[in-house]
């Protein structure tokens, strides 16, 4: 079984390292064009919607960003602080 980083917002919001990861669970399709990218970061639930793996700070930030950037749906919202990445 998959171990979340947040049990209660397994799609965010969640802190990783110095970004912010959110997940739009009403926007998400479950193409999984966010785990090749990402794959100790992003796996799909049983519903198939993006989750966040507990994981996700062994993962480079460039393959995150990479990650949301390859969402077709543009699902997956990055931030750092104040300033939105993707």
């Amino acid at each position: 079984m998959t171990q979340l980083l947040e049990e209660a917002n397994p799609s965010g919001p969640v802190q990783v390292n110095d970004i912010e990861i959110t997940i739009d669970r009403d926007v998400c399709i479950g193409a999984s064009a966010c785990i090749p990218p990402a794959d100790k970061t992003f796996t799909l639930d049983d519903e198939g919607k993006a989750i966040v793996q507990a994981t996700a700070s062994e993962e480079d930030e460039a393959n995150i960003i990479d990650a949301a950037r390859a969402c077709p749906v543009q699902a997956i919202k990055v931030k750092r602080g104040e300033e939105q990445i993707v």
